[in-house]
């Protein structure tokens, strides 16, 4: 259970760091049958689909190292439904954020594509 809290407290504070720097959120924890997303948001022109990883300590290793090559390849395919079901033909961006320490007080964010 804590897991799951950790995980929304950090998708949480990730959603609030890219408002306050001008981002809009457009979806959280978007879902179909086969896909999932994190946070989608925009900026002027550009669709971020954002993919939050959580680490207490470095202990548990860099968030980001667990974006492996087919989690990119999910969060892509998760994109492209997106953009189909909401019409979005424009340019869009995958990000990687970790969020660590036992406050949530550090953020990393890591273009993916």
């Amino acid at each position: 259970m804590a897991r799951v809290t950790s995980g929304a407290r950090a998708e949480a504070t990730v959603a609030e760091f890219l408002k306050k720097h001008g981002l809009k959120i457009l979806d959280r924890n978007w879902k179909t049958k086969v896909c999932e997303l994190d946070i989608v948001a925009r900026k002027k022109d550009v669709i971020y689909f954002i993919e939050v990883k959580y680490r207490q300590s470095a202990d548990q290793g860099g968030g980001l190292d667990h974006i492996t090559s087919q989690k990119h390849n999910q969060i892509k395919f998760a994109a492209r439904i997106w953009n189909q079901q909401h019409e979005y033909e424009g340019d869009y961006r995958t990000i990687g954020a970790e969020v660590s320490g036992p406050n949530f007080e550090n953020i990393s964010l890591v273009e993916i594509d």
